[in-house]
């Protein structure tokens, strides 16, 4: 288990310092996730107002009707959401212990086929009260993330609760 002091973003922390290198930052955090890795999830974009992920046409993320399966959806909102977390938050990574999800919500509009890319935001409200402070705090901060098939239309809507622990610096 890892400790709650360590940096949970370390690897990233010397990149979103000073003036923030979102490529390398979007580099890093690609490879960061085992299970995303594995099944072909790739951010194409972070920065700090959004980042947007896409995971491949492939027969094996269909469900037995032909369209992306809800739980490859479910994966690039997910990572799309905290890639956005990394890029809007990229100046205190290096004092995050914690982020999690503690719940989520789903709204699937239509069947989605083939290439899926999502597009993902933080609160920015939240966002910019946490930059504008150095406190050691908790705070819980919500993401939000829209998925395209690869017609570019519109099949599912994402929203997560999440919570963070971040030290001063």
């Amino acid at each position: 288990m890892a400790q709650e002091s360590a940096s949970l973003f370390g690897p990233l922390a010397q990149y979103g310092t000073g003036t923030p290198d979102y490529e390398k930052l979007r580099e890093i955090t690609d490879r960061m996730v085992p299970f995303s890795v594995h099944v072909g999830v790739g951010i194409t974009e972070l920065g700090p107002e959004r980042a947007v992920v896409e995971i491949p046409a492939r027969e094996e993320m269909n469900n037995h009707m032909g369209s992306v399966h809800a739980g490859a959806l479910f994966l690039a909102a997910d990572i799309a959401s905290a890639s956005a977390f990394v890029g809007r938050m990229a100046p205190r990574l290096a004092g995050v212990t914690r982020f999690v999800v503690r719940d989520s919500r789903s709204t699937f509009l239509k069947p989605a086929i083939g290439r899926i890319r999502a597009v993902a935001t933080v609160d920015e409200r939240v966002a910019a009260g946490v930059l504008s402070r150095n406190d050691t705090e908790k705070f819980d901060i919500d993401t939000k993330a829209l998925c395209y098939d690869d017609n570019d239309v519109l099949v599912a809507r994402f929203s997560f609760d999440c919570v963070c622990n971040i030290t001063a610096d």
